[in-house]
């Protein structure tokens, strides 16, 4: 009795397979290496595929922060005076990866960076809520209006900047270098803001003087850094020379609309 249980408990399951348990190994490994290997393919081609896209239009925005006090100083005096720049206005380049890279701003005065737009729109922000005080039209309404009309010119710069590259031939051009160029000329507002609050007619000698250094820069910018030297630029010098000169011109109207800071 106890025999015939145990006969028919041992006989409830199938017997083993084993080739099938080695037919299910085999399959399933191979199943999880073909994959494995497509996943991998996919993943390394999309990858390559984002990294060479953002590079070509964001760069890496790590790069734009290397910067030292050395360095904010000399940009600086290349913003505010660009007649006192005696050097060379091209970027310097290094092989990296076996390729050609711009090396950063730490290592370059001509390379464009965040620090210094991120830094000069602040400042341009607060000096602007301390104006409002001073003449007494300060509100939280007239600063968060001035802080919106600060960003909305740095967004039209921009777009007026990436247009003229298009124009120029060049418009492969990392967004992130335009989105530093337009924001240079902060700085020169900020200065222009600040002595308007100790003395106001100071602000109309100082902001125009802003906005010709603020033209000339971009204009050496956009001639030597952006369109990679002279020979591209004079395939078609008239037109490239129109495009150029109507840039520095707007930079008058912007500057002063920004720099009017009103409640």
């Amino acid at each position: 009795m106890n025999g015939s249980l145990g006969n028919q408990s041992g006989m409830q399951g199938p017997p083993p397979n084993p080739f099938g348990n080695a037919f299910y190994g085999t399959g399933s490994g191979l199943i999880r290496g073909g994959l494995g290997a497509y996943g991998e393919k996919f993943l390394g081609s999309s990858s390559e595929f984002m990294q060479s896209n953002i590079s070509q239009y964001l760069s890496d925005p790590q790069y734009y922060f290397q910067v030292n006090g050395q360095y904010v100083r000399n940009k600086l005096k290349v913003i505010l005076f660009p007649f006192l720049h005696r050097g060379h206005w091209t970027r310097i380049t290094e092989p990296v990866g076996g390729r050609l890279a711009y090396k950063p701003p730490v290592h370059d005065i001509n390379a464009p960076d965040l620090y210094i737009p991120l830094m000069a729109f602040g400042t341009y922000v607060v000096l602007s809520g301390f104006s409002l005080g001073v003449f007494g039209r300060f509100t939280p309404e007239a600063l968060s209006l001035q802080f919106t009309k600060g960003l909305a010119g740095w967004f039209f710069h921009i777009l007026l900047l990436k247009g003229l590259l298009y124009s120029l031939g060049s418009g492969e051009a990392p967004l992130l270098d335009i989105v530093a160029y337009a924001g240079y000329g902060f700085a020169g507002l900020s200065l222009a803001v600040l002595a308007r609050i100790f003395w106001s007619y100071s602000y109309y000698f100082l902001l125009p003087w802003m906005c010709v250094c603020m033209a000339v820069f971009l204009v050496k910018t956009m001639k030597r850094v952006l369109l990679g030297g002279a020979r591209g630029y004079e395939k078609h010098s008239t037109r490239h020379h129109y495009l150029l000169l109507f840039m520095a011109a707007v930079q008058f109207p912007l500057l002063f609309w920004l720099g009017n800071v009103s409640g």
